[in-house]
């Protein structure tokens, strides 16, 4: 079986942990639920200008608390690799957001120390931190203009306030001194992930540095956009960026007009760096646009941008705006991949991406003039790229570890410089389940894709249990990628083998196989599920087919509901989290309409037998294994109702079943002692049907 070694060994002082003074080291063991949640965890790799230090954050669980902390790291990178990172922020800070001045003199970064979220900054030589700000409101994410004599703030306000963030907090304290606490809608988003709407929208302010006086109020430059940038819920100022010259800026926004929950409508605007003359540069454009990045000269404004509207899992394609003449050329229109993401080289010439791509998310270097693409960094998913001259650094996982960081050269020919520790760095003693990937013939005769994890206890000749992952999205995949929520590893550390079929559907093997899903959710991707799994049990003799359990979350809680009236004989037991159980329902009761819509080909009362065609609800008469249905009160994707309607239909049918009810959590578990309760209920659901 040939492996996927992803991460490279180094010894780093960094955060390793502190081995007792035992005389037996522990025994070697596979990865427990717990271990994996209080990994310590790292993010935000950023490079000074020059590329010479790097500054990253690290977060830590603590146990007593059940709360996370994260704190600041530096590396001078011309040191020798003997010399580990230390951390520059105060102890019992909570900091995040690291960012270096123009001149890399000077680091950037949001505390909430003072009792809110505000911007700090610290000498990079060494030196206290400094509070900057002390707005009425918290500052939610921030962005310094090319000379740093400005920053771009990202604040939730209430429009009619406009600039006046007092007027915010003043409003937000009137409601919550109200004795009644109904609250009356006109239009959608009513409510949106796990938040209810309060009126505000997320806008962008600007405000000058270099004074001595802390900012305490700010211009406002996204007034003549109707519409929230960052976009809810989990945008950020990459849609945000400002022009060489600091005297425009460009924001991707979609208007907060009502029809926000059935439009994936998106457009680049320009504005001037007063907040004055707002132009929608993407009007033409009826789908996504998104990621704005300047030229050095400031004369082309690159983009991503999808073609389809209402579709969320359509391509990005990487394009390039001339802002003279307004004239729009697509670069990479033979990649049949979707960007992630812009970070444009110092020449102009190269944009770097990842992308999904086979079961991995590499690095890729797009060529700007001829959309030629090369794979800079491979295996694993990167998930995070930073770059100061020809210096990248890079966040990357597989599912040995969660995000290592490395430094490397722009070419795609240097090695990689571990910062960081993996996750078998931090422990040591833990066994991890070899995998490999494998292919067989699915829907249509066409080739796809999975994974398969042995045991971590693994002896040759030995058949295991089995837990047979389905992922979500449907649009996604399960690849060699590290999730603290859906983790192969702490199956294989409980003694399963592990399967996971990347179906039609799945993102990173062309557009044509992700869109093969729409209005198919229970008929293509279910015959992939049925032909890998007989595929697998063929090809590795370790699989005990008698004893499986399926399990999946969002759609592949769907697939689970939908397994359990339409495929139920191989599966001693099933899971379902956050799973679609009405799908008729579903589509009048999610908060992103759009989502259903496309998948269903239509609104429920314009199109409901593409509804009810593949909805798990009209098949429970067919329910025979037993089932865990879990579910979280604040999930508004897919609505609670969902999960208790499952688990009374197995109830009323007399089915063994059980619920586990989060009311704190939303359409993911968060909180850590939450996270091992699931951890901890879904084992011990497979321990008492499929064994160990």
């Amino acid at each position: 079986m040939k492996l996927r070694h992803a991460l490279l060994p180094l010894a780093l002082a960094l955060s390793l942990p502190t081995l007792a003074t035992a005389a037996t080291p522990p025994a070697r063991h596979g990865l427990s639920p717990q271990e994996m949640i209080y990994l310590d965890r790292y993010s935000a790799p950023t490079l000074s200008p020059d590329g010479r230090v790097i500054v990253f954050a690290k977060r830590v669980v603590n146990r007593d608390t059940n709360k996370a902390t994260s704190s600041l790291w530096m590396r001078n990178l011309v040191t020798r690799d003997n010399v580990p990172p230390h951390q520059i922020s105060p102890d019992g800070w909570n900091v995040n957001s690291p960012a270096f001045s123009p001149d890399g003199k000077t680091l950037y970064f949001l505390s909430g120390k003072s009792g809110s979220s505000q911007l700090y900054a610290m000498p990079v030589a060494g030196g206290e931190p400094r509070q900057l700000s002390n707005f009425a409101v918290d500052v939610d994410g921030y962005k310094l203009s090319p000379d740093g004599s400005h920053v771009a703030l990202a604040f939730a306000t209430f429009p009619e306030c406009n600039a006046d963030l007092d007027c915010t907090r003043k409003k937000l304290a009137d409601i919550e001194a109200r004795k009644a606490t109904g609250v009356t809608f006109d239009h959608l988003f009513i409510r949106h992930w796990d938040t209810w709407s309060d009126g505000r929208l997320n806008r962008v302010f600007s405000a000058p540095l270099g004074g001595s006086a802390q900012l305490t109020t700010a211009s406002l430059l996204s007034g003549g956009i109707h519409g929230d940038i960052p976009s809810k819920p989990f945008g950020d100022l990459s849609d945000f960026a400002w022009s060489p010259d600091g005297k425009t800026v460009a924001m991707s926004v979609r208007q907060s007009n009502g029809e926000e929950p059935w439009s994936t409508n998106f457009d680049v605007w320009l504005v001037n760096a007063d907040g004055s003359n707002a132009r929608n540069l993407t009007a033409a454009n009826k789908a996504w646009d998104a990621g704005p990045v300047f030229s050095a000269d400031g004369k082309t404004l690159y983009y991503r941008a999808m073609k389809r509207p209402g579709f969320e899992a359509d391509r990005f394609a990487l394009m390039a705006m001339d802002l003279t003449t307004g004239k729009i050329r697509e670069i990479d229109p033979q990649w049949d991949r979707s960007a992630d993401g812009i970070t444009l080289s110092a020449d102009g010439g190269t944009i770097y991406t990842t992308a999904s791509d086979m079961g991995q998310h590499p690095l890729f270097a797009v060529d700007v003039t001829t959309g030629a693409t090369r794979k800079v960094v491979g295996d694993g998913s990167v998930s995070s790229v930073a770059l100061a001259g020809d210096t990248l650094a890079i966040s990357r996982n597989s599912m040995r570890s969660g995000d290592v960081i490395y430094t490397t050269g722009t070419d795609g020919h240097s090695s990689l410089r571990q910062i960081t520790p993996s996750a078998q760095d931090m422990l040591p003693n833990v066994a991890w389940g070899e995998y490999e990937q494998f292919s067989f013939t699915g829907w249509n005769n066409e080739t796809v894709h999975g994974y398969v994890v042995k045991p971590w206890n693994y002896e040759a000749g030995k058949k295991y249990p089995v837990a047979f992952l389905i992922h979500g999205g449907p649009q996604g995949s399960f690849g060699d990628g590290w999730s603290y929520r859906w983790n192969p590893q702490t199956y294989a550390g409980q003694g399963y083998a592990v399967v996971m079929i990347d179906f039609h559907g799945s993102t990173g093997y062309g557009q044509a196989f992700t869109d093969a899903i729409s209005q198919h959710w229970g008929d293509r991707p279910l015959e992939d599920l049925q032909k890998g799994w007989a595929a697998a049990l063929a090809k590795y003799g370790f699989l005990n087919g008698d004893r499986a359990c399926a399990l999946g979350a969002s759609y592949g809680g769907f697939m689970a509901y939908w397994i359990a009236g339409n495929w139920n004989t191989p599966w001693k037991c099933i899971v379902a989290h956050d799973g679609v159980f009405d799908n008729f329902m579903m589509g009048y009761a999610t908060e992103e309409l759009w989502f259903s819509q496309w998948e269903n080909g239509g609104t429920p009362y314009d199109n409901p037998e593409g509804y009810q065609r593949y909805n798990p609800a009209n098949f429970v008469k067919n329910w025979r294994s037993p089932i865990l249905v879990i579910h979280g009160q604040q999930d508004f994707r897919i609505p609670v109702e969902q999960g208790i309607a499952a688990f009374t239909a197995a109830q009323r049918r007399g089915i063994e079943s059980k619920f586990l009810y989060f009311p704190d959590e939303n359409h993911w578990v968060l909180k850590p002692q939450n996270s091992l309760l699931w951890h901890n209920t879904v084992n011990d659901w497979l321990r008492v049907h499929i064994g160990q």
